[in-house]
């Protein structure tokens, strides 16, 4: 049987939903959809951890170097499409789908420019002014809440933070100790719900995959989670996700021909997801092209099936169809597609944006203290 790509259940257990259910006018009202906890229901303050790249999977597979964390309930949930940080963050801080938000994925197409949302820059530099963050996505975080943000001091004020948290309140740590701390007394001050991030684990599995240094910092991170767990105070819930999980895919790195780069104008995505966009009167010979050199690695998705699935939403605007190419490549393997383009600092070795297993389900983990 032919794997097939695991599509987000956005109108069920989903990252999207949980601003809405913890925010929303349900949420104090104890109406909370039937897939979220049932320790939120009893709880007078929440917190919610993302734990930015510990999959389902990840988390199962390391449960005995995740005592905190394997000792809360637990269940299953998706992320969105594609699996990666910048649209899931902005589901997560909105409530939308990435249909409806537009940062629909790591490096997007705004006319004939390549922007790398998380940083807001391209080839011509930041571009914080050229595209307005507001006005890429319009969208008010958390329901119009001032809700406290604890997370890396250095990501405040930044464009995507403007993009995906504005009107949100900075709570900044310069290291990790300091987040039960500073979540412990935001509670104390009264605060209903407080949202923290971290973003060690993705880092890691990024630069060294999985091995010594991965279960090192899996277990730093439930640390993390203890520390939380012992700070906050009766009548919490503790919350604990993930916006992806990750796949190793190390040197597999696939470069496309030369006949089919001759068909394409622009690159956009990222590895396990790349967008070709095509030049003029080449869509159909692209999509023909694709399948046959890349049909054993990834599915090969048009633009068009992308929307009837629904891959990123029942709703797309005009605009947000925009930013997206005419073929994907979505890694069903281990491998990343190469773009020149498309460079860091060092060589990824774990990578996610793709609709595996590994990469779609996150973990969602809760605790009320009593």
């Amino acid at each position: 049987m032919t794997l097939q790509p695991v599509l987000p259940d956005y109108g069920g257990g989903n990252v999207r939903g949980l601003i809405p259910a913890l925010l929303g006018p349900e949420a104090w009202a104890r109406d909370l959809p039937s897939w979220m906890p049932e320790e939120v229901r009893h709880a007078d303050q929440a917190v919610l951890l993302l734990l930015d790249g510990l999959g389902w999977d990840q988390f199962r597979e390391h449960a005995a170097l995740l005592p905190a964390l394997d000792s809360m309930s637990s269940t299953s949930i998706t992320t969105v499409a594609p699996t990666t940080t910048a649209t899931a963050l902005t589901s997560i801080s909105t409530g939308l789908t990435p249909g409806e938000h537009g940062i629909v994925g790591y490096r997007v197409a705004f006319g004939t420019e390549i922007v790398n949302m998380l940083r807001w820059s391209s080839a011509r530099g930041d571009r914080r002014h050229a595209l307005v963050p507001r006005d890429v996505q319009a969208f008010t975080p958390f329901l119009g809440h001032a809700v406290p943000v604890v997370s890396q001091a250095e990501l405040e004020h930044t464009a995507f933070s403007e993009a995906h948290l504005r009107g949100s309140r900075p709570v900044g740590y310069r290291a990790p100790s300091s987040i039960a701390p500073l979540v412990r007394a935001e509670l104390a001050a009264g605060e209903r719900f407080v949202y923290a991030y971290y973003g060690g684990i993705d880092k890691i599995a990024h630069e060294r995959g999985f091995g010594e240094f991965y279960d090192a910092e899996i277990a730093a991170a439930d640390r993390l989670v203890a520390d939380l767990l012992a700070a906050v105070p009766a009548g919490t819930v503790l919350l604990v996700t993930a916006d992806h999980g990750q796949v190793e895919v190390g040197r597999n790195i696939v470069r496309h021909s030369d006949d089919l780069l001759r068909m394409v104008a622009l690159q956009s995505g990222e590895g396990r997801f790349r967008w070709l966009h095509a030049r003029p009167g080449a869509e159909k010979d692209l999509i023909d092209a694709a399948v046959d050199e890349h049909g054993d690695t990834a599915w090969i998705v048009t633009r068009q099936q992308l929307l009837d699935e629904a891959w990123f939403g029942a709703a797309v605007s005009a605009p947000v169809m925009s930013r997206l190419g005419d073929v994907a490549l979505v890694a069903r393997e281990p491998v990343s597609f190469h773009d020149p383009a498309d460079t860091g600092p060092f060589p990824l070795v774990c990578r996610h944006g793709s609709l595996t297993s590994a990469e779609v389900n996150v973990p969602l983990c809760s605790y009320l203290r009593n």
